[in-house]
């Protein structure tokens, strides 16, 4: 029962009601490609070469440790106006943090990204999305981000099989989009960036030709 007010029944109340959280782009007409879990030396430098062959801006919420392990791509990353955001230090639920190791993950994380870029940081995504009972108060100089849809990519069969389908359906103006540019976490497929990168190649060129706006949630 502990488990459930500290962890369970705060994220669902965050969820549902929206609570100081931003589930979709309210502004801006246009759609936000945002990138969870990295960065990772081979995938990340290849999505942002595709982005950059598009011109496009993206999000990245970061790992930290990640980060510190490769302060290049952050660095180029920042140097070519894409948004990073915090994704905690380790890739760890919150619903398994005490109020003072969740600070600690988001200072950390912070730390490691304004070594890399000089700016202040302003965004942030908990793993899985996952709050609890003190996630308000201990990111509350942050912009708590979510998103409006969500596609299984961390999973190669998903990419392969359904994962153009989805982006084409369910992707609409005003959408916050989550993507994976690491698979390295729990659960998911660690070549399934691979897969991802090639099927959102296809998306962004149909997409394009439709004249649809990419923004950055610096944006919103």
């Amino acid at each position: 029962m502990l488990f459930l007010i500290y962890s369970i029944f705060p994220t669902v109340i965050i969820r549902v009601c929206r609570l100081g959280i931003t589930k979709k782009n309210k502004r801006n007409n246009g759609i936000a490609l945002t990138f969870d879990d990295g960065p990772n030396p081979e995938y990340t430098t290849q999505l942002l070469d595709l982005l950059k062959k598009y011109e496009i801006k993206g999000s990245f919420f970061v790992v930290g440790s990640k980060v510190k392990n490769n302060p290049d791509i952050i660095k180029r990353m920042h140097e070519e106006g894409h948004t990073i955001g915090i994704h905690h230090f380790d890739h760890i639920s919150s619903w398994i943090l005490s109020p003072f190791q969740l600070s600690k993950q988001l200072r950390m994380t912070e730390k490691a990204i304004m070594e890399c870029t000089h700016e202040k940081v302003t965004f942030y995504r908990p793993p899985w999305g996952h709050f609890n009972i003190f996630t308000k108060i201990a990111s509350k100089k942050y912009k708590v981000i979510m998103w409006s849809d969500i596609f299984g990519d961390w999973k190669v069969e998903t990419c392969r099989n359904d994962l153009l389908n989805q982006l084409r359906t369910t992707s609409t103006e005003n959408s916050i989009l989550l993507l994976h540019d690491c698979g390295e976490t729990l659960g998911a497929d660690k070549e399934a960036p691979r897969y991802m990168i090639e099927v959102l190649e296809i998306y962004l060129k149909e997409t394009i030709k439709k004249g649809t706006q990419f923004i950055t949630l610096k944006d919103l």
